[in-house]
């Protein structure tokens, strides 16, 4: 189904959210009887450009019943490290990035996400390669991030179009040193998301050859870690529909919401609203498709041996905390 289909159902399934989250009641749960010494913090990690900024401009960080205490970090892999290490309540990163994770047996369930558009995430050329399509990838070196998309994508499209993962060489590099690789001409291709994709086809002229379509869900999970959830239960609630609320607004504001973060991030206006455009991200409510789909993707992840164990997706989240504005699922 694509993105642009499910966006007036998913608005819909959310829309009750405020009437049940954000009023006097959860507010209760989280300070009732609690002098001012003892109100609840989390601890949430983010990226320049992030979760913060998303609630900031959609007036969604005011008025909090709760304290949040932001860290910032320059990838979703130390937000990671930094929830199973104990040091931080909330985070997000890419579906198959915390799926890696948690079959290492980090204590951490996907609570909350959005999805992205799959055809935002794609392999790169450079303008002049003389590579056209995805069967030119044979014997070719292709970069991408290792245990997340970019290695999934790489191993998908080689299957789609009849080689083997062995077929190519697996260069494991994250976006900077891909970035720089593509461009120097030491690697021959570049599978990444955006707003990578965005940059370097409007400013270094690279083409796509492939994309994620039909291949990854595209899902950006929110990931808490079982102590939070067990412990912090109503703030953690409370932070994922308000994500959800700020997600829906930037659908609406797209122009207003690249220009702010491209005032944050220095990156320039115009790749951030074809990368927003393109992406057109979505919050989801964790049901019984969503972990359909990702229970195929994490098979196919591990057959591919991205994944070093066969998992159980419905274990790996916690349905609660989207349950409320998805009916009777």
């Amino acid at each position: 189904m694509s993105i642009f289909s499910f966006r007036p159902a998913i608005r819909a399934r959310l829309h009750s959210v405020g009437a049940a989250f954000f009023g006097a009641a959860v507010g209760f749960a989280i300070t009732a009887s609690a002098p001012a010494a003892e109100i609840v913090t989390l601890h949430v990690g983010d990226q320049k450009g992030g979760n913060r900024s998303l609630l900031e401009i959609a007036g969604l960080a005011r008025d909090l019943p709760y304290k949040i205490e932001w860290s910032e970090f320059p990838a979703a892999a130390p937000i990671l490290e930094a929830l199973n290490a104990g040091a931080l309540d909330v985070g997000y990163t890419g579906d198959l990035a915390f799926l890696t994770v948690y079959a290492a047996g980090a204590p951490i369930k996907a609570i909350g996400g959005t999805r992205a558009d799959a055809r935002t995430q794609a392999i790169l050329v450079r303008n002049d390669s003389p590579i056209k399509t995805a069967a030119d990838l044979k014997g070719k070196r292709l970069a991408g991030t290792r245990g997340g998309w970019g290695q999934f994508l790489i191993d998908a499209t080689l299957e789609k179009a009849g080689h083997r993962a062995d077929d190519a060489t697996f260069a494991p590099l994250g976006p900077v040193d891909a970035k720089i690789a593509l461009i120097a001409g030491s690697i021959d291709g570049w599978a990444v998301w955006e707003p990578y994709v965005s940059y370097a086809t409007l400013k270094d002229h690279a083409r796509i050859i492939a994309d994620g379509e039909g291949l990854t869900p595209t899902i950006t999970f929110l990931v808490a870690s079982d102590q939070a959830i067990a412990t912090r239960r109503a703030a953690v609630q409370d932070l994922v529909q308000r994500l959800n609320k700020a997600r829906l607004w930037s659908l609406d504001h797209l122009g207003e919401y690249a220009k702010s973060t491209a005032e944050l991030t220095k990156l320039p206006e115009d790749v951030l609203l074809s990368a927003y455009t393109a992406q057109r991200t979505s919050p989801i409510v964790i049901d019984a498709a969503i972990v359909r789909e990702v229970q195929e993707a994490s098979d196919r992840a591990t057959r591919y041996g991205i994944l070093s164990k066969t998992l159980d997706v419905s274990k790996a989240v916690d349905r609660s905390f989207t349950a409320a504005s998805a009916g009777s699922n």
